[in-house]
C-alpha cells in the first residue's frame, strides 16, 4: 500500500527556512516519482517541486526556483524539500504525492495530512 507522510512544516518569519520530511512506504524510490505540492487558502493544489524516478531529474515551480531543493534519500526511503528565503506566499499546506513520473496528474494513494507552513512575522 502506498503511503507517504509530510512533516517538517512550523512557523517561520520571512527569510527563514524550512526542511519538510515525505517519509515514503510500499514501494522504493526506484519505482516512482516524488512530487510536493502546496494549498494556500482558497486556492488551487499546486506542484512545488518533483524529482523522478529513474535518472533522479528535478523541476521546479518558477517562483520556488533557487529557494528551494528536494532530495531523496533511497535507503531511508525519503524525500526531503529543503526550503530557504522563505517568503509570506510560501504560506500553504504542503503535501508529498507518488507519481508514474513528475507532471503526471494522477498520484498513488491518496493526499495525507499534509503539513503547514507559515511564514510571517
Amino acid at each position: 500500500q502506498v503511503q507517504l507522510v509530510e512533516s517538517g512544516g512550523g512557523l517561520v518569519q520571512p527569510g527563514g527556512s524550512l526542511r519538510l520530511s515525505c517519509a515514503t512506504s510500499g514501494f522504493t524510490l526506484d519505482w516512482y516519482a516524488i512530487g510536493w505540492y502546496r494549498q494556500a487558502p482558497g486556492k488551487e493544489r499546486e506542484g512545488v517541486s518533483c524529482i523522478s524516478s529513474n535518472d533522479g531529474s528535478i523541476v521546479y515551480k518558477d517562483s520556488v526556483k533557487g529557494r528551494f531543493t528536494i532530495s531523496r534519500d533511497k535507503v531511508a526511503n525519503m524525500v526531503y524539500l529543503q526550503m530557504n528565503s522563505l517568503k509570506p506566499e510560501d504560506t500553504a499546506i504542503y503535501y508529498c504525492a507518488a507519481l508514474s513520473r513528475c507532471g503526471a496528474s494522477i498520484i498513488f494513494g491518496s493526499w495525507g495530512q499534509g503539513t503547514q507552513v507559515t511564514v510571517s512575522s
